[in-house]
């Protein structure tokens, strides 16, 4: 059956995940050409081995970049690391507010401190760039290329892992303001307060966003393969365990000519997988590709996707 749901005016961001090589690149940018005809559609890569450029044939980079010969489609791929040293120059003085004042680090130990990565923070900024764009509201729909399984569940993840670095800042900040009450008298919030504040508010947003169905909706792509099916298993199970509902799936690389012996033997072979799918995933919404004898790339081979999948 064909996706879902996609044109609905509420769904404002579709997420593309599963393990690498199954086509998830190519799903997202099906979609979103598919969208194109209708709404203003933003493709977004948060690969950091990104693809669009590859899909489309033309370069795409860290800057909105519109699709050539594609009305209302525009891609862009985010650079995490780029996010986060951003994140740094922006908020340095507010890091650095924090740690002076909630430990007993000399400055060359601040520096250190300010040297280390936060857990999980270039996820959560690469997400807070969506989220700000989003919040520009300059799109109307958003389509976003996660990697790999392993990376996309950092990605999904990242909010609690950040939010328990947020925690863990605000207890070491509560010492230090109940030591200025009990000495001073009084405590006026500072920099660093708001720092907290603001980041536990992208947080909770990142959060919403993602566990929002009616705004939001993540399909997992896969192959009938072996090591897909179990990996696309144990990916949903980490969803469900997030809190992310997942409604529908696409199975790529379907091979359904018969008109040679390999087309036959491989048939064969996937009607196993294509079976064991549809017994573990049976109450998900289903759609099927099939496989082709050459690589998807350019408007004009990404059409040929459109097809089948809407």
């Amino acid at each position: 059956m064909p996706l879902g749901n996609i044109l609905d005016p509420a769904l404002k961001i579709i997420l593309f995940g599963g393990k690498g090589g199954v086509g998830k690149t190519t799903s997202a940018s099906a979609t979103a050409l598919y969208l194109a005809r209708s709404y203003k559609t933003l493709l977004i890569s948060t690969d950091p081995a990104h693809s669009l450029s590859d899909s489309f044939e033309q370069a795409i980079g860290n800057d909105i970049s519109p699709i050539e010969g594609v009305g209302k489609l525009y891609a862009l791929e985010i650079d995490a690391e780029e996010a986060y040293t951003k994140f740094q120059l922006e908020h340095e003085p507010e890091l650095r507010k924090l740690i002076d004042t909630s430990t007993n680090l000399d400055e060359d130990d601040i520096k250190s401190f300010m040297s280390m990565p936060i857990p999980g923070v270039d996820e959560v900024m690469g997400f807070k760039t969506i989220v700000d764009i989003i919040d520009e509201a300059n799109f109307e729909k958003y389509v976003i290329d996660t990697a790999p399984t392993g990376h996309a569940l950092r990605l999904m993840t990242s909010p609690e892992l950040f939010d328990d670095w947020i925690k863990v800042m605000a207890r070491m900040r509560w010492k230090y303001r109940y030591m200025v009450t009990r000495f001073a008298g009084d405590y006026k919030p500072d920099e660093g307060d708001d720092f907290l504040f603001s980041m536990k508010k992208t947080v909770r947003k990142v959060q919403k966003l993602l566990q929002d169905t009616a705004q939001s909706e993540f399909i997992v792509v896969t192959i009938p393969e072996a090591m897909a099916l179990e990996e696309t298993k144990r990916f949903l199970q980490q969803l469900r365990k997030l809190g992310v509902l997942v409604k529908q799936m696409i199975i790529n690389n379907v091979m359904v000519s018969e008109g040679c012996d390999f087309c036959r033997r491989r048939k064969q072979s996937q009607s196993r997988y294509l079976e064991r799918l549809h017994e573990l995933f049976g109450k998900l919404e289903i759609t099927t590709v099939p496989q082709y004898p050459t690589e998807v790339r350019g408007v004009s081979g990404l059409e040929g996707i459109v097809h089948h999948l809407f």
